[in-house]
C-alpha cells in the first residue's frame, strides 16, 4: 500500500487542526465522532488556546505533534487555510483534507486562493482532498473523520461497499439509505472541490483495498477520465464492479456547443458513452445506487444479453408494476420456455402469460424455490424476479425463505426481489443475504438495466496520427480540407468573390458562403441549392452576399464555396466534439436540419473501430431504412460506417474541439457517401 493508499483508506495517527473545546461547534464534530464509533488510533488536535481539547493533550502548531502523522484534517477558517499547508508539509504529512469551503466554487478570488493553495501543496509533496469535504470514513477501521451528521447515529454497519461522492452532504445521506437496510461500508471519502485528489483517483486505490468488493461514485462531474478509466479497467480486471450515479441528466445542466453536435452529444450522452467503453455501470435514482451492487458483486458482464427477465409475484398489481417499470426500460417480461414450463408444472404452479402469479403458494417456501429454480433455467432470461406482496411486510421470514434457498442453491442465473410494500426486515433479510433487492419498481427497473447495459471495457482502438494544418480560424474549405485527409474528400470549388467564378464545375450547383462565424448559414441565408449554370452562380453569389452582410454584419467572409449537388437515399449528421468532461466523443445519427429537433442519434468515445460504428448505425432509428427495412433500396451503410471511423480519428489531432457533416449524403450500396457540409472549431 501506498503512502497516500494509507493515509486516506486506513489513517492511525490524525492531526486535527483547528479542533475546538466547545463540542457543540462544526470543528469539534470530527474528534468526537472518532471517538464515539471506537478510533483507537493517536489523534492530536491543534488548538493554540488549549492545553486539552474534549479530553485529549492539544498541540499549538503541528511541529509540536510528537512522531509522524498520516493524515491532517484541517478545520480551520478559509482565509487560516493557505498558511498552514506550510506547516503540514514541514512536518511531512502525506494528506491534508480541508473542510473549508470559499476555494474555487466561490468565484474568481477563491479560484486564485485554491490555486495558490494547490501549488504550495504540490511544491511540498502534500496531495490535498478538498477543500469543501467533509472527511473521510473507514468503518471497518472505525474511523469517522468527519464532519458529516450522520455520525450522530449510534451505530454504523461496516460493510465491503466503498463510496466516494463529490458532494459531502451525500456522503451521509447514503451512508444512513444503507444503515435502514443492513448494508455497509467499508469507505466513504468526500472529494469536494476536487482540486488534486479526485474521485477518479480515489476510485484506484479502492481497486487495490482487500476490504472492497464494489465501489460507488457519487458524481456531479467527471474530472481526470484518464485517471478514471484506467480504475475502471484494473476494477474489471480486478472483479470489482464500478457503479456510478451521476447528476446532470437534463439539457438544463449541460454546456452546450455552437454546431447541431454540441447541442446533440451534450456532457450527459458524453458521460454515457465514457461509462459505456470503460465498463463502469451507470444507474439513474440513488435509491438504485444502493440496490444495484448485490446485482454486480461477484458477477461478469452478459457477454450477449437477451434483455429480457422472468418475473414471479404474489400480487397481480405488483408484479404489472414491475414488468411495465421493465418494459419501459427496454426489457421484456418473457413468458417461460419449454424447460421452464416442465420445472413449474412439476412444482404444481401455474404458468399462463408472461407473468407467472403464485399468489396462493406465495409464502411456501419450497414453491418459490421450485419455480424460481425453473425460470433460471429458461436459457432465453438473463435474471429471475420474484415480486412479493404484504407477506413481504407481515410474515417476513416466510416471504424470502424461498429467495434464500434459492440463492443458496446456486442457481444458473441471478435471482432478484421486489418488494411491493414497506418491509424493512425482508429489505434487510435479502440484502445480508447478498440478493438484490427493490423498494420501487423503478429502482428495479433501473438497476436490472444497468446490469443488462453493463459491458466489459471495450478494447482501445488505435488513433493513427493525422497529417493536416488546420488555420486558426477555419471556415468550411479548410474542414473539407480536414475531413479529406481523413479519407472523406468531395469534390468543391472555392470563389473568393461573386465575380471569380471558376470553371469546370458540373451543374447544378449549391452555393454556400464562407465564414468562420457562421455554423449555421441557412439561418442568414448563406445557402442556395441547384444553381444552373455560371451566370446564375455570380449573381447567386452577389444576392448571398448582401443579405449575409446584412443579417450578420460582424461576420468575417472569406469566400463562397460551390459543390456540385448531390442526392442520395438518406441524410446523417456525423460529429466529433471533445468533450470537458469525458474526452473525445464521435456521433452518428439522422442528418439535415432536422437533425437537432429528432435527436436520433449513437454516440461513442473516440476513436472507434469497425464494428462499433455499425452497432452505432444500428442505433439509430432514422438510419434503418438504409438497412433494407420492408424492400427499401439498401443505402451504403459500409461506406458510412468507414465515414464514422475516419471522423473519429480527430480524437489524435488534439487542436480540434468539434467537427461535423451535416448532412452526409448516404448513396445506394456501393456508391459511397457525400460530404454536404462541414464544420470544424478549434480548441
Amino acid at each position: 500500500m501506498t503512502a497516500l493508499a494509507a493515509a486516506l483508506l486506513n489513517p492511525r495517527r490524525i492531526a486535527l487542526v483547528g479542533a475546538s473545546a466547545d463540542a457543540t461547534r462544526l470543528t469539534a464534530r470530527a474528534q468526537v465522532y472518532l471517538r464515539k464509533h471506537g478510533f483507537d488510533g493517536d489523534l492530536f488536535p491543534v488548538n493554540p488556546r488549549a492545553e486539552t481539547v474534549l479530553g485529549e493533550k492539544s498541540y499549538a502548531t503541528i511541529a509540536d505533534i510528537p512522531g509522524p502523522v498520516d493524515l491532517a484534517y484541517l478545520l480551520l477558517g478559509t482565509e487560516h487555510v493557505e498558511g498552514v499547508i506550510a506547516d503540514v508539509a514541514a512536518k511531512g504529512i502525506p494528506l491534508a483534507a480541508i473542510l473549508a469551503d470559499g476555494f474555487a466554487e466561490a468565484g474568481d478570488e477563491g479560484r486564485a486562493r485554491q490555486e495558490r493553495l494547490l501549488a504550495t501543496a504540490r511544491a511540498a509533496g502534500v496531495r490535498i482532498l478538498g477543500p469543501n469535504s467533509m472527511g473521510l470514513i473507514n468503518l471497518n477501521a472505525r474511523t469517522a473523520c468527519s464532519v458529516n451528521a450522520a455520525l450522530e447515529a449510534e451505530s454504523l454497519p461496516a460493510g465491503r461497499l466503498a463510496l466516494v461522492s463529490q458532494s459531502g452532504s451525500m456522503l451521509g445521506a447514503i451512508m444512513a439509505r444503507g444503515a435502514a437496510r443492513g448494508l455497509g461500508f467499508s469507505h466513504l471519502i468526500s472529494t469536494g472541490n476536487e482540486a488534486d485528489l479526485s474521485a477518479s483517483e480515489i476510485a484506484g486505490l479502492l481497486v487495490d483495498d482487500p476490504q472492497t468488493d464494489a465501489i460507488l461514485l457519487f458524481l456531479e462531474a467527471i474530472r481526470r477520465a484518464d485517471l478514471l478509466a484506467e480504475a475502471a479497467r484494473r476494477a474489471h480486471a480486478a472483479g470489482k464492479p464500478i457503479i456510478a450515479f451521476k447528476l446532470g441528466r437534463s439539457a438544463f445542466g449541460a454546456e452546450l456547443a455552437n454546431s447541431h453536435t454540441g447541442a446533440l452529444a451534450g456532457s450527459d450522452a458524453a458521460a454515457d458513452a465514457f461509462f459505456r467503453a470503460n465498463g463502469i455501470a451507470r444507474v439513474t435514482m440513488i435509491e438504485a445506487l444502493l440496490e444495484a451492487p448485490a446485482l454486480f458483486i461477484g458477477r461478469r458482464p452478459l457477454p450477449t444479453p437477451k434483455r429480457a427477465v422472468s418475473v414471479m409475484t404474489t400480487t397481480g398489481g405488483g408484479g404489472a408494476m414491475a414488468v411495465d417499470a421493465l418494459g419501459v426500460a427496454g426489457i421484456e417480461t418473457r413468458a417461460p420456455d419449454p424447460v421452464a414450463v416442465e420445472g413449474l408444472k412439476a412444482a404444481g404452479l401455474p404458468h399462463h402469460g408472461r407473468m407467472i402469479d403464485v399468489t396462493l403458494a406465495g409464502t411456501r417456501a419450497d414453491k418459490v424455490q421450485s419455480a424460481l429454480a425453473a425460470l433460471a433455467a429458461d436459457p432465453h432470461t438473463d435474471l429471475a424476479l420474484s415480486v412479493i406482496g404484504s407477506s413481504a411486510q407481515f410474515r417476513p421470514h416466510d416471504a424470502v425463505a424461498g429467495i434464500l434457498g434459492a440463492a443458496k442453491a446456486g442457481l444458473a442465473k441471478p435471482i432478484a426481489a421486489f418488494l411491493v410494500p414497506q418491509a424493512d426486515l425482508s429489505l434487510r433479510m435479502l440484502g445480508e443475504a447478498g440478493i438484490p433487492a427493490f423498494r420501487t419498481p423503478e429502482s428495479c427497473a433501473d438497476v436490472i438495466r444497468a446490469f443488462l447495459d453493463w459491458q466489459a471495457p471495450r478494447a482501445l482502438p488505435a488513433a493513427a496520427a493525422v497529417a493536416h494544418a488546420l488555420p486558426a480560424r477555419p471556415d468550411e474549405a479548410d474542414a473539407r480540407h480536414l475531413f479529406g485527409a481523413l479519407g472523406l474528400a468531395t469534390p468543391f470549388a472555392v470563389m473568393a468573390t461573386p465575380d471569380a467564378v471558376p470553371d469546370g464545375l458540373a451543374y447544378p450547383v449549391a452555393l454556400k458562403i464562407l465564414s468562420p462565424d457562421l455554423a449555421h448559414k441557412t439561418e442568414v441565408g448563406g445557402v442556395v441549392l441547384n444553381i444552373a449554370d455560371a451566370a446564375a452562380l455570380k449573381r447567386a453569389a452577389a444576392e448571398m452576399l448582401a443579405r449575409v452582410r446584412a443579417k450578420a454584419p460582424g461576420a468575417t467572409i472569406t469566400g463562397f464555396l460551390a459543390q456540385p449537388m448531390a442526392k442520395g437515399l438518406a441524410e446523417a449528421i456525423l460529429g466529433f466534439r471533445r468533450d470537458p468532461e469525458s474526452g473525445p466523443v464521435v456521433l452518428v445519427g439522422a442528418g439535415g436540419v432536422m437533425a437537432e429537433l429528432h435527436r436520433d442519434t449513437a454516440l461513442r468515445c473516440a476513436p472507434v473501430g469497425l464494428d462499433e460504428a455499425h452497432a452505432m448505425i444500428a442505433e439509430v432509428k432514422g438510419l434503418k431504412p438504409l438497412a433494407g427495412w420492408r424492400g427499401l433500396p439498401k443505402g451504403d451503410l459500409d461506406a458510412l460506417a468507414r465515414a464514422i471511423v475516419a471522423v473519429s480519428r480527430l480524437a489524435a489531432v488534439a487542436e480540434v474541439a468539434e467537427a461535423e457533416i451535416n448532412p452526409l449524403i448516404v448513396h445506394a450500396d456501393g456508391q459511397g457517401v457525400t460530404v454536404a457540409d462541414a464544420w470544424v472549431v478549434r480548441g
